[in-house]
């Protein structure tokens, strides 16, 4: 324009005058482009973990929507999921955070109606949190939150297996111990001073699981499998109840087996050794032969059983104080003189058969009394010698 103007017309400061003029024309301002982009103007680096927190709302995305929560100095991220963009869910999720990681001194979110009601400015108040609002229309000067958000929808979008729980649990575990190409170092170490186990920790053999060390000084009672003792009751009934320990589960826990058939798991506190008594050694091996005589016998048979053994148990009784046969006249023989074979007639009487039953006992043997081997004895029916 200038160039035009001095080809038709020329007096001093000319190129001035044209400039002004522009400048001041209405409609030349209206549709002028826009000015160049500032320089980037970086926010007051945070001065410790979880003092500088900003804040967003994701979504819908996938039909859900997510609240943001990044810290500025460790790149520590939380994801929520929240039913809509309301400021009581906002509230909701901050305050279950900073029950956890205490409050911090300031808060940057955008110009949502959730983060301009009074019920959040009231929020931030009580709290003594400064509430700083970028600059609306102006996502850059959130751009923490804004980066934290593409992240979260980029790695959700690729995750389809499990529900939205499993996924938000499996990518705030990586990028919690993902070092961060900012810092170099994890958000976990930053925030918490120590990284997180996870699963590639389980591979390598200096964080092999330690053996278990049992306290010095003294010895914690120890069990087989099979053997006999008392465990404690809880129940109803008695505090001890006789048991068999059937398997060990730990070093100091064991799992018994009662004898009404109950298995429970006890510590070795709760566990007595038993000592069996006689009659308890009996029952035992009474109860070992009857299992290996066969199968069950039915009830009928059982009580026939019983009964024929008690008729044979007294006829044993009966025999046994019946005393035997004296020997015939005949059958005397003086100590040293041989014994001639004897005839039929002459042979003992034939004695009784005795009663067989399942548990026969043992014949007790009759002998003279040794004090009377050194005495001549008139007995009846035999002279002496």
């Amino acid at each position: 324009m200038k160039a035009l103007a001095r080809s038709y017309v020329w007096w001093p400061g000319i190129d001035g005058e044209i400039e002004a003029w522009v400048k001041h024309c209405q409609a030349c301002q209206e549709s002028r482009p826009d000015p160049p982009r500032a320089p980037v103007q970086s926010w007051e680096s945070a001065r410790a973990p979880w003092s500088c927190l900003h804040v967003d709302f994701a979504g819908p995305f996938q039909g859900k929507t997510f609240f943001i929560v990044v810290d500025s100095y460790t790149k520590w991220l939380e994801v929520a999921l929240v039913p809509s963009t309301s400021t009581s869910a906002a509230i909701r999720v901050l305050r279950r955070l900073f029950a956890t990681h205490g409050l911090p001194d300031t808060l940057v979110s955008d110009n949502g109606t959730a983060f301009t009601s009074g019920e959040f400015q009231t929020f931030t108040a009580q709290n003594a949190i400064r509430h700083i609002r970028s600059a609306p229309f102006h996502p850059a000067t959130n751009g923490q939150a804004e980066r934290m958000v593409r992240t979260t929808k980029d790695t959700l979008r690729r995750m389809t297996q499990g529900d939205w729980e499993y996924r938000l649990a499996t990518f705030l575990l990586a990028q919690h111990s993902t070092p961060s190409s900012t810092t170099g170092r994890s958000p976990a170490e930053l925030l918490m001073g120590r990284r997180l186990a996870i699963r590639l920790d389980r591979l390598h053999p200096d964080r092999a699981q330690d053996e278990v060390v049992v306290g010095e000084g003294r010895n914690p009672r120890t069990f087989e499998a099979q053997d006999p003792a008392y465990a404690k009751n809880f129940g109803a009934g008695p505090a001890w109840v006789p048991a068999t320990v059937t398997r060990v589960t730990g070093p100091v826990s064991y799992e018994v087996l009662t004898d009404g058939g109950q298995c429970w798991r006890r510590h070795c506190d709760q566990i007595r050794r038993r000592f069996p008594g006689e009659n308890q050694e009996e029952e035992d091996r009474s109860k070992e032969s009857q299992g290996n005589s066969g199968a069950v016998r039915p009830i009928e048979q059982q009580g026939q059983a019983g009964e024929a053994e008690s008729v044979n148990t007294e006829r044993t009784r009966e025999a046994e104080r019946t005393p035997e046969p004296e020997l015939r006249l005949s059958e005397q023989v003086a100590p040293d003189q041989t014994a001639p074979s004897q005839p039929a007639s002459l042979e003992r009487e034939p004695e009784p058969e005795p009663q067989t039953r399942e548990h026969p006992r043992p014949q007790r043997t009759r002998r003279a009394p040794a004090y009377l081997e050194d005495y001549e004895c008139d007995l009846p029916g035999r002279t002496g010698t």
